[in-house]
């Protein structure tokens, strides 16, 4: 059996002859008038087409050829009496994956098929690698994310995981759009890495001299955005935490961030409905699909259960009671529940430890999850009613969180005592922790005005729409370890 190399060398000798004939394998202008989707409407009709060569038959004195572009494959006749002689002499140096240019008139042969009979041919790239499908395929997972582009020629399932997120995209930017919010960029190197609890990337800019960070999240500036004047702004970008790597996580990811002045969480809950069972039916066409044989129903309304019911029902522990961290641990031992503490510091940072050991998991969903304990959301509005739990709600859709949402907690004076406890906890040891921005504080003390805040995981929700376990099934290039 031939080996990678033994096939490289084949096409570099086929390469060197294109050369001794005045052929360029690698022109810069290309003779392509139509698409092959345009092409196989023109029966009777002279077309000019390209694309890669992804089958080839035959020999002597005719070929067939299946060619592709981005809109479709078509069936190429190459014969000797009615094509170029030139043009037919290069059949015999021609492989598949090359991309060739190719004139002619459309047709159908004997067994109905659509093809277009070439005049022409011209080779316009020479592919110096077979295909896997020629060799022996891509061997593993990690090298079908390492090698996208070859993954995306030979499992044609793959690119249809990627037209459906460009599909998702365009759906959530124009209903953000319809309803009046603004898009915006905000900054992704940050002096302060801010918006939630997370291990940042650093990194350092020479002309200034100074440290900076990829921002973990986009809350911050866009809030700035609110105080500025704008009522409604939105941003799709971004994020980078430095943080493990697993099926659910990846240290760069797609996140869509809205924030609504004048709204409340009710209304966000509300709206949340309205956009994701929207988009369901549109990509879907049901409220109704099945995601790793669970069953999932968008059909809205969506029930809604309070953190302090769903950690009661899964673990027997009730958070009014265990309302600090002593309590909290006491009960947790008591109730003989073993979890991992490494890092572990403060009642927010253990209380969300125990919620996604025993009751996260079993949040089918779609599900809003209401009323987060304040120890662990430092940037929302606490409840009127019972300052320990804020105005909030997250979106839990097969075990996973798809949304996190809130009233936006725009008293500076409280936001800095928060922030203060946050670092305190860090000195003492947690992991992640939110950083103190005093720029930030500054731009509350102008005022902002009651605003509801949203923020989403776009990578997570194309997973959950196409069936996917990992995430890295639908980013087109995950961060890998670097190849050996």
């Amino acid at each position: 059996m031939a080996t990678i190399d033994d096939l490289k060398k084949a096409r570099l000798r086929k390469l060197d002859a294109l050369k001794k004939l005045g052929i360029d394998p690698y022109p810069g202008t290309v003779d392509r008038k139509n698409t092959v989707l345009e092409a196989r409407e023109m029966d009777g009709k002279t077309v000019a087409i390209a694309g890669r060569v992804t089958g080839f038959r035959g020999q002597g004195k005719i070929y067939f050829l299946d060619i592709v572009d981005g809109t479709g494959k078509i069936q190429v006749v190459v014969k000797v009496d009615t094509c170029d002689k030139q043009a037919f002499a290069l059949m015999e140096q021609v492989d598949l994956g090359d991309f060739l240019s190719v004139g002619g008139e459309v047709g159908k042969t004997k067994a109905g098929e659509v093809t277009v009979f070439a005049k022409s041919v011209q080779v316009i790239t020479k592919a110096l690698r077979p295909l896997p499908g020629e060799w022996h395929g891509l061997k593993d997972v990690e090298e079908r994310y390492r090698q996208r582009y070859v993954d995306l020629l030979v499992t044609p399932p793959v690119r249809d995981i990627f037209l459906t997120r460009s599909k998702v995209v365009r759906f959530l930017r124009s209903f953000l759009d319809r309803d009046g919010f603004l898009e915006v960029e905000t900054p992704v190197l940050q002096p302060i890495y801010g918006g939630a609890s997370a291990k940042p990337f650093s990194t350092h800019h020479n002309a200034l001299d100074t440290d900076l960070y990829l921002r973990i999240s986009d809350e911050l500036y866009l809030k700035r955005l609110i105080v500025g004047g704008f009522d409604k702004v939105y941003e799709i970008g971004k994020d980078f935490r430095n943080e493990g790597i697993d099926r659910q996580h990846n240290p760069e990811f797609t996140m869509l961030e809205f924030y609504w002045a004048y709204a409340d969480y009710e209304e966000l809950m509300r709206y949340t409905e309205a956009m994701l069972s929207s988009l369901v039916k549109e990509v879907k066409g049901s409220y109704k699909f099945s995601y790793q044989s669970q069953e999932l129903d968008f059909t809205p309304p969506w029930p809604r259960k309070t953190y302090r019911d769903v950690v009661l029902e899964y673990s027997g522990i009730d958070i009014n009671a265990a309302g600090d961290e002593k309590k909290l641990l006491a009960a947790i031992q008591s109730k003989k529940i073993t979890l991992d503490t490494t890092g572990v510091v403060g009642f927010g940072a253990l209380l969300d430890t125990l919620y996604k050991a025993t009751a996260r998991p079993h949040l089918v969903g779609p599900m809003f999850l209401t009323d987060r304990p304040t120890a662990f959301v430092a940037l929302a509005k606490r409840r009127p009613d019972d300052p320990s739990k804020t105005a909030s709600f997250q979106l839990l859709v097969a075990g996973k969180e798809v949304i996190n949402a809130y009233n936006e907690l725009n008293d500076p004076i409280d936001q800095a005592s928060r922030w203060r406890a946050s670092e305190k906890l860090g000195k003492e040891g947690q992991s992640e922790h939110e950083a103190f921005d005093d720029d930030y504080i500054r731009a509350l003390e102008y005022g902002m005005p009651p605003t509801a805040g949203w923020g989403m995981g776009i990578d997570r929700l194309v997973s959950i729409l196409t069936d996917q376990s990992s995430l890295k099934e639908v980013i087109l290039f995950p961060t890998l370890r670097p190849e050996k």
